[in-house]
């Protein structure tokens, strides 16, 4: 007597959907994700009498200066010499670049020159100074 082999079925993973599902996840991790703004050091800021709102915030870069010299640039401390390097690449890529200093209000005065200097060095030129309004 012979005795049969059963063959046994492969499972079948339907692939047809998989596409589908990965671009809903896609769009479903598009929509909920958070994007960060640039956090930098935190500084009290000076209080002014007026102050102007810069509308254009894809041509801004910011700098932190907190009361002890550390500088901040996107989120990096780095040395004010560091500064003119990083200004230069940006300037290049937007002309049009805004560079906006948030110097905490006991900041020594000499940290926010060595940062001016460098900027300076960097060839950018277009700069405010960021403060809140009151006073």
């Amino acid at each position: 007597m012979r005795i049969k082999r059963r063959i046994t079925p492969k499972a079948l993973i339907p692939t047809a959907s998989m596409s589908d599902i990965a671009f809903l996840l896609i769009i479903f991790f598009m929509t909920v994700t958070v994007f960060r703004k640039a956090k930098g050091l935190p500084v009290q800021l000076p209080y002014a009498k007026t102050t102007e709102r810069i509308l254009k915030q894809r041509d801004l870069a910011y700098i932190w200066i907190s009361k002890d010299g550390k500088v901040s640039v996107d989120d990096n401390i780095v040395s004010p010499k560091r500064v003119a390097l990083i200004f230069r690449t940006k300037v290049a890529e937007n002309p049009a670049l805004i560079t906006s200093i948030k110097a905490d209000k006991d900041v020594p005065y000499k940290y926010v020159h060595e940062v001016m200097e460098a900027l300076r060095e960097a060839n950018a030129l277009r700069v405010v100074f960021s403060a809140r309004r009151g006073g």
